[in-house]
């Protein structure tokens, strides 16, 4: 019953960590061509990276993803969805503030 059971994946990866003036950023990319769905862990192996300032770090690593239960996945996208229309609670206007 795949309602309560979690499935683990091993995935190999490339990890790319920028510390520029441009950007700051971290991505990982699945070379195995895997997607991360609502709900799903990512987590990946061996020591933290460290890009100095002004340089782009990229590393193949390997992960481990740990897909959430059919549950888990509804879960996350109501709660998701909640999130979201607290953010949209917002309003501009014209005055200027002093």
């Amino acid at each position: 019953m795949r309602i309560l059971i979690k499935k683990k994946e091993i995935a190999p990866c490339t990890v790319e960590i920028s510390n520029t003036f441009e950007s700051l950023h971290a991505h990982v990319r699945f070379n195995n061509g895997a997607i991360i769905y609502p709900g799903d862990e990512v987590l990946v192996h061996g020591r933290p990276i460290k890009a100095p300032y002004g340089k782009i770090v990229k590393e193949d690593r390997e992960a481990t993803i740990l897909r959430a239960t059919a549950l888990e996945r509804v879960w996350t996208k109501i709660i998701g969805k909640l999130e979201f229309m607290e953010i949209c609670e917002f309003s501009f206007t014209e005055e200027v503030s002093l």
